[in-house]
This record gives C-alpha cells, sequence and structure tokens, in this order.
C-alpha cells in the first residue's frame, strides 16, 4: 500500500506538473513573441521550437536556478509546503494567463516560497532572521535591474541593426539574413528561458526530492528539469496563444529589425542573469523573463519612434499592474493556506 507521505510526494509532483504547464501557457510568448510579431514564423512553429531549446537549457542550466528557489530563500522539506508554494504561485498564473497578461512566473513561485516562509515564522519553525534576505534582496535586484538592462540593450541593438540596414540597401540577401538570425535568438532566448524558467516549477521540490527519494544531486537535476520541460511545454501549446498574441501585436509595432533586436537582448538579459550570478555568489537569479522580454519590445518601440507614441501605454500600464500584484497576492495566499493547514491539522 501507498504511504501517506509517498501520495503527498506524488501529489506534489503533479502540482509542480500544473505549475510547470502554467509557467508554460505564460511564458512561451517570452522568447516567441518577436518571431510571430514580426511575420518570420507562425505561432506553432514557434512554440515547437521553444518547446524543444527550452528543455534544453532546462537540462543543461536549470539546476543554477532551481537551488535558489529550493534552498535560497528558505529550506522547504516537507511536500505540503511545496506543495502551496507551487499551487499558489499556478493559481495566480494561470488566472492572467487567461486575461492574456504576461505576469512574472519568477516573481509569482518566489512570492509563494516567501509566503511559505512567513508560514513557517507564525507556527514557530522558523524566525524571520532564518528568511535569507540577503538571497531575497538580490532577487528583487534583479527585477529591478534586468527590465533596465534589457529595454537599454534592445534600443542599442535595435540602432546597431538599422546602420547595418541602412548601409546593405538594395542587398538582397540581407532580410533573408535578419529572419535568420532571428530565429537563431528565439532558439537562444528559449534555451535562456528554460535554464532560468524550470527552477520556477521545481526548484521548491530539490530538497523535498533528495530526502524522500534519496536521489544524489544529478539525478535531481535531471528528473526535475524534465519534469519541468514537459509541463512547460504542453501549457505554451495549450494556453500560450492568448500571452503571445498581447505582447507580439499589442504593445509595438514588430519588424524584422525590432524583432530582432528585442529578442537577442531578452536572451542575453535572462542567460547572464542565470549563469554570473551563479559564478559569483553560488546563486543563479529567477529573474523574470517576462520583464525583460516585455522591457525589450517597449525599448525597441521607443528607439524606433524615438518618442513615447511608440508604444501603447494602455497595454504597458495593465501589465505593471499585475506585476506590481504578483508578489503581494501569491505570497499572502501561501501563507494563509500553509498556516491554516497547521491549525487544522498539526502538520
Amino acid at each position: 500500500m501507498i504511504g501517506f507521505e509517498t501520495l503527498i510526494l506524488v501529489l506534489g509532483y503533479i502540482a509542480s506538473l500544473f505549475m510547470a504547464w502554467c509557467i508554460g501557457a505564460n511564458d512561451a510568448s517570452n522568447p516567441t513573441e518577436t518571431a510571430v510579431g514580426a511575420g518570420v514564423l507562425s505561432i506553432r512553429k514557434a512554440l515547437i521550437l521553444f518547446s524543444i531549446f527550452a528543455g534544453v537549457g532546462a537540462l543543461l542550466q536549470g539546476w543554477m536556478v532551481m537551488k535558489t528557489l529550493g534552498k535560497g530563500v528558505v529550506v522547504i522539506e516537507d511536500v505540503v509546503s511545496a506543495m502551496i508554494a507551487v499551487l499558489s504561485a499556478g493559481l495566480w498564473i494561470i488566472i492572467a494567463s487567461w486575461k492574456g497578461l504576461p505576469i512574472s512566473t519568477s516573481q509569482s513561485i518566489a512570492g509563494g516560497v516567501l509566503g511559505i516562509g512567513f508560514a513557517y515564522v507564525l507556527m514557530g519553525r522558523i524566525g524571520l532572521y532564518d528568511i535569507n534576505w540577503s538571497v531575497v534582496f538580490k532577487i528583487i535586484l534583479s527585477w529591478i535591474t534586468s527590465p533596465l538592462a534589457s529595454m537599454f540593450l534592445a534600443a542599442i541593438l535595435f540602432f546597431s541593426f538599422e546602420k547595418i540596414s541602412w548601409k546593405t540597401r538594395g542587398s538582397g540577401g540581407i532580410n533573408l539574413l535578419f529572419k535568420y538570425l532571428l530565429i537563431l535568438s528565439l532558439i537562444f532566448s528559449a534555451y535562456s528561458f528554460g535554464a532560468n524558467d524550470v527552477g520556477n516549477a521545481t526548484g521548491v521540490y530539490v530538497a523535498v526530492t533528495q530526502k524522500y527519494l534519496g536521489l544524489p544531486t544529478i539525478s535531481t537535476r535531471i528528473f526535475l528539469a524534465i519534469l519541468g520541460s514537459i509541463g512547460i511545454a504542453i501549457g505554451g501549446f495549450t494556453l500560450g496563444r492568448r500571452v503571445i498574441s498581447t505582447v507580439a501585436y499589442k504593445i509595438t509595432r514588430l519588424d524584422l529589425l525590432t524583432g530582432l533586436a528585442a529578442e537577442l537582448s531578452n536572451a542575453l538579459t535572462v542567460w547572464l542573469f542565470t549563469t554570473i550570478p551563479y559564478l559569483l555568489f553560488g546563486y543563479g537569479m529567477p529573474i523574470s523573463t517576462t520583464h525583460a522580454s516585455v522591457s525589450s519590445i517597449i525599448g525597441v518601440g521607443l528607439a524606433r519612434s524615438q518618442s513615447l507614441r511608440g508604444v501603447n501605454w494602455r497595454i504597458v500600464a495593465l501589465i505593471i499592474l499585475s506585476w506590481l500584484l504578483t508578489v503581494p497576492i501569491t505570497s499572502m495566499l501561501a501563507m494563509i493556506i500553509r498556516y491554516m493547514i497547521y491549525v487544522l491539522f498539526r502538520i
């Protein structure tokens, strides 16, 4: 007969798969929206490339951010807490996805993990000082710096590509070259996304998996990366179109130059924030790939028009509002649910 702990662990992995599906539904737009908006690829073809290379990124580098969320902010070693953190984040993500809003899944799961930490404080398991505030601060800092970096880099790349395009006017192959470069940027962006965002779905299970299944570190990483990649791919194909349509068509008008500049900026920003902090601090930063993606598109919109009129600010304001609500909603939800279960069942 299956034991209670085993049953809870299996349910937890199902919850993690659900979270990965939610992430795919919302964040599949991040590597794909520019190629779709520029008319280079159909949504279906873009999602196929996204699914393949996000999985590659998850397998090769996803463990860098899993470590941050699984052990960096608060050590979550009971399956109930891990499951609540994931479900709290997933619920908010799926609501936003249904509305076509590109929110931060990184903020969502970080808020869920932080909410579990607050619940642990209320339960008397830890003190506020036991929450790793330095990691929390670095994550929050990355949420501020990554959009600015992505926006600035996108503008620089746009002006550079525009100059190249102007100098090579009359060359029949330049547009074809930009198309291939945009597709390659999508691939790089999908890889960077998988490296950074698979931890949002599975990072809370790093300590849990090693505790209950006794898997060595490398096996834990591979197992969780595969689990997250499958869910993300399914989410992209089932509900991803809603958010892709918003970001690809409603923020600014995208073409080859703006699409390539935005996508390459997004890819570089996400990859650098995943890799460099890990090399320096031992923790990859779970930045918002949504922040980086949307900010890069705003950046090219402003650069091309060289005025504020190049961006649909009504849509941008609605998106930013959803960003501001994410951490408070997910952390409060996780804290309340976890503490109520403790009060009612003493677990």
